[in-house]
């Protein structure tokens, strides 16, 4: 039985409204959607950075470790592109590494080993370094910390997850 006509049905649609609903979603599986979300996460944490890198404000202090009101480094404009571009490449990886695209740039083996390292990456950020960042961080009561323990972190959690999922699958 398709899943999607299921989960309709038992949302209280019609059998026939379940089954004309069910059939936007053919072709689609759960690693596509995850692939999917994890991937525009990415492509849009990259444009947040290049919006930085392009000089604009909004966010940026929420975004860096301090201690109280001194930032605990500045990063270059040329570094925040660097991460800009690592995050889009991120995200055109994990589309292709749960096939939601076609796979145009990246062999098999490094879809394998890349995947388990960037879902490393995001794991380790995750419980941080126990001293600024992550679930663990011993610097409390700053901006950055109130943003990291609200949604960087747990974003984190959410993108490794999803990566080891896409993988699994």
């Amino acid at each position: 039985m398709n899943y999607a006509r299921e989960l309709f049905r038992k949302a209280g649609m019609t059998p026939e409204a379940a089954e004309q609903k069910s059939h936007i979603w053919e072709g689609y599986e759960m690693v596509n959607v995850i692939s999917w979300i994890v991937g525009a996460i990415l492509f849009l944490i990259s444009g947040i950075h290049l919006y930085w890198m392009a000089g604009g404000r909004k966010g940026a202090l929420a975004a860096i470790p301090s201690a109280g009101s001194e930032p605990v480094f500045l990063p270059t404009k040329i570094a925040t592109g660097i991460v800009a571009g690592a995050l889009a490449l991120s995200g055109w990886f994990v589309l292709e590494l749960g096939e939601a695209i076609e796979r145009l740039l990246f062999p098999d083996w490094l879809l394998t080993y890349g995947g388990w390292t960037l879902a490393g990456v995001f794991l380790i950020r995750t419980v941080g370094d126990f001293r600024w960042v992550g679930f663990f961080k011993k610097r409390k009561g700053t901006l950055f910390a109130k943003w990291d323990t609200v949604l960087y972190s747990p974003l984190c959690l959410f993108l490794g997850l999803g990566l080891i999922y896409v993988m699994n699958d």
